[in-house]
């Protein structure tokens, strides 16, 4: 259903690339003595704010749509138990994020010098933040799609706050650069600890100059990432309706 509808597609895939194209030409040059270029930051960065996109944001408003036009109230009436409709979620989640990351990666390498990681423990990295960051993700745009109150907001509601949190969570700007109200803000959320975790990926240590800490401080990228799941599952099972609420 998802690749059916060729502008969503789109839209998921097109958004963090241009970005990346656009600030990555316009804000090029070195981050003085940290060896790491504002292309290659905002490289790592958006690979965060896409996979973040792909699942908070995506399925925060596709989700929204269905229930609005009433595929989940089908759904729900078909043999099919839940857990399916949520695994097949999950697992598109998962496949827009991963081509997702591809494709900023190639743009990244091609076009901004980003060297990627030899050693397999940066690989292994990589890899848990990207699962967590994924199925948390899902998880929260999936309780997230209860919050709208018609399909029409669902883009305004779902988009603002994820919008702001690219700008206060280190996808665009550093953190030596913001006050540290917004940093702490940033903190609690989830996108500012995967941004981190995939920058300690790509970056390497010079990288860790720019980070609040000067570390890249994975051990809570971790610990905050899982909590962030835990709370996922729990959003989910308390806030998803099947019906819209004129519905009953």
């Amino acid at each position: 259903m998802f690749f059916r509808e060729k502008d969503a597609v789109v839209f998921t895939f097109a958004f963090p690339i241009v970005l990346l194209v656009l600030f990555g030409s316009i804000f090029a040059g070195d981050l003085e003595g940290t060896g790491v270029t504002v292309s290659q930051l905002y490289t790592a960065g958006l690979i965060g704010a896409g996979v973040m996109g792909a699942g908070f944001q995506s399925l925060g408003i596709g989700i929204a749509t269905e229930r609005q036009d009433g595929t989940l109230k089908r759904l729900a009436g078909t043999p099919m138990p839940p857990s399916a409709y949520f695994f097949g979620k999950v697992l598109v989640v998962l496949i827009i994020a991963l081509l997702e990351v591809v494709i900023l990666l190639a743009i990244g390498v091609t076009m901004y010098d980003l060297d990627l990681p030899s050693e397999v423990s940066k690989w292994v990295t990589f890899t848990w933040v990207f699962v967590l960051g994924v199925s948390g993700s899902a998880l929260l745009g999936i309780a997230a799609s209860s919050l709208p109150r018609s399909a029409k907001s669902a883009a305004a509601v779902i988009s603002m706050p994820f919008v702001v949190l690219q700008f206060i969570s280190g996808v665009f700007i550093p953190f030596t650069a913001m006050p540290p109200w917004l940093t702490n803000i940033a903190s609690v959320f989830p996108l500012k600890w995967m941004c981190q975790g995939f920058r300690s990926v790509f970056l390497g240590d010079g990288g860790a100059a720019l980070e609040a800490a000067k570390s890249y401080e994975l051990d809570r990228v971790a610990l905050v990432l899982t909590a962030w799941l835990i709370g996922g599952v729990v959003l989910c099972l308390t806030t998803f309706r099947w019906k819209n609420r004129r519905d009953g």
